[in-house]
């Protein structure tokens, strides 16, 4: 490899973990409480409050006020993804050495 291409590579590294990570955060600030309220309303009958409009603004005043379980519910499919990665590596590792 040569040496004045490795800054380039990881600035597509970078580039590539830094939108993986802005769409995952997308994904769980839009997406995924939109799930949860249609699922829950689905199973549990209806929110207790006026609608999806304040379930979503429950959840929004939680992550403002830096609640860790709401944060790790916005974080959750990024976290996923990365276990899911870590496990890959790992077996491919193991394949490796056996």
């Amino acid at each position: 490899m040569n040496i004045k291409n490795k800054p380039s590579l990881t600035r597509q590294i970078a580039t590539r973990e830094a939108a993986l990570f802005v769409g995952f955060l997308l994904f769980g600030l839009v997406l995924l409480p939109l799930l949860i309220f249609y699922v829950g309303q689905t199973v549990f009958g209806t929110y207790g409050g006026a609608g999806y409009g304040d379930f979503f603004g429950d959840i929004s005043e939680k992550v403002r006020q830096g609640d860790w379980v709401a944060w790790f519910l916005i974080l959750s499919p990024y976290i996923g993804w990365q276990c899911l990665r870590l496990m890959l590596a790992g077996w491919r590792l193991i394949s490796r050495i056996k």
